[in-house]
């Protein structure tokens, strides 16, 4: 039978808490392209997503045992620990959804429980190896391959499309991007729902209230599933507006390229326990669904401040994290005072959204953001797709003058 003390149960409730920001902060995973093209309503799409998630939860457990058994020295770790982690994956999902970018929440995680650990036990209790291998390769593997499948996917579907055009393909490939969307939901719920049942199952083992190496529990499982299905049904409605139109301008058929071609990365690192970032693989698809079509471009400003916020996601997490160990190092004063900043500067945050509401009637709204040199370059060289009319283009071959209308010829006389 589990036992349980104050700090732990402190744990669990910011770890469900974490869980919950994750599940808004990576609703645009999923849905963002299918609101954008209209195939799905807003408030349907993220309903969708939310159920599928709750499901995907119950699938496997193999990143939650990467994340439990593998990334740290479980016997060397106190509960403190995961709560100084948890901290700094919060502040940091809450900031970068403020200012609407779609970075890692899984990274933040990782950061943060790298960053405390190291504060409490030294860089010995981090296991590097594993680090490397199912975090850092695939962060960067994971959106360039994403990428590349979903160009090619959107250069097929535009080849052997051509002669297709009309409302039944259109219809077509709405259907079909919805149930790609739902199999992103469903991989999501494989893949980030798990880190929170991980990081909970590692609290459990610091605590004693399970057997190292234990697997999560079943009520460990049901509440995961249960906090991202509800953070994602809120809707990280400013992260949707970025990725479904602020990064690039999608139709049905890209949109369906980028979620197929995600959904299969997601669910196959799942299936090896990589600790993937749903992020990173759903922005490198929408990019290259933007690239695969003839005259599309990618506003690369957007795309850059997104890559610097990913840079920026581990090391950002992991001196927070750092620095929440070294208070909560302190007793459980210092526990209190961190908790108690975590709340202000959530309540900070909060309270600065709501200066620019963006919700589901707002979050299809045009860019205004200029498409930058490398995008004007692009669109200089690069033909637009048949069937596409140009604002701006305007008639160079003046139309031929009317010829006057014969005379009447006059009435004879008698």
């Amino acid at each position: 039978m589990e036992s349980f003390s104050l700090i732990l149960a402190i744990v669990v409730v910011t770890a469900l808490a974490f869980d919950f920001t994750n599940g808004f902060h990576d609703t645009a995973n999923a849905m963002a392209t299918t609101i954008s093209t209209g195939a799905l309503k807003p408030k349907i799409a993220v309903a969708m997503s939310a159920v599928l998630n709750l499901v995907g939860a119950f699938l496997s457990v193999e990143v939650a045992n990467t994340i439990s058994k593998g990334l740290v020295d479980e016997t060397g770790i106190r509960p403190e620990v995961i709560f100084a982690a948890l901290v700094g994956a919060i502040l940091w999902n809450l900031l970068t959804w403020l200012v609407g970018l779609p970075s890692s929440s899984s990274h933040a995680l990782m950061g943060g429980l790298v960053g405390a650990t190291v504060a409490s036990a030294g860089f010995g209790a981090v296991h590097g190896e594993v680090l490397v291998t199912k975090v850092l390769l695939p962060a960067v593997a994971a959106p360039l391959v994403a990428g590349l499948a979903s160009m090619l996917a959107t250069r097929f579907s535009y080849g052997i499309g051509d002669k297709a055009e009309g409302d039944a393909t259109r219809k077509g490939y709405r259907a079909g991007q919805i149930a790609s969307a739902g199999l992103v939901s469903l991989a999501h719920g494989t893949n980030d729902a798990q880190k929170t049942m991980g990081i909970i199952t590692l609290a459990l083992i610091a605590g004693g209230a399970i057997a190292p190496g234990s697997n999560p529990p079943t009520w460990v499982i049901l509440s995961a599933g249960l906090a991202i299905a509800l953070g994602t049904y809120i809707g990280g409605w400013r992260i949707i507006r970025t990725m479904g139109t602020g990064l690039t301008d999608l139709e049905p058929r890209q949109g369906f390229a980028a979620q197929t071609s995600a959904a299969t990365a997601i669910l196959a690192s799942s299936h090896l326990g990589f600790s993937l970032s749903t992020t990173h693989v759903v922005s490198g698809s929408v990019m290259g669904a933007g690239l695969g079509r003839k005259g599309g471009v990618v506003r690369w400003s957007t795309a850059t401040r997104m890559i610097v916020a990913w840079v920026l996601t581990l090391p950002a997490a992991a001196l927070v994290g750092a620095g929440a160990e070294s208070v909560t190092g302190l007793g459980d004063w210092g526990t209190a005072v961190v908790a108690v900043l975590l709340v202000a500067a959530s309540a900070t945050i909060w309270k600065i959204s709501r200066r620019e509401v963006v919700d589901h009637t707002s979050v299809v709204a045009e860019t205004t953001e200029p498409a930058g040199v490398v995008t004007t370059a692009i669109a200089a060289v690069i033909p637009p797709p048949a069937g596409t009319v140009t604002e701006d283009l305007t008639a160079t071959i003046p139309a031929p003058a009317a010829e006057p209308a014969p005379a009447t010829p006059p009435a004879a006389t008698v």
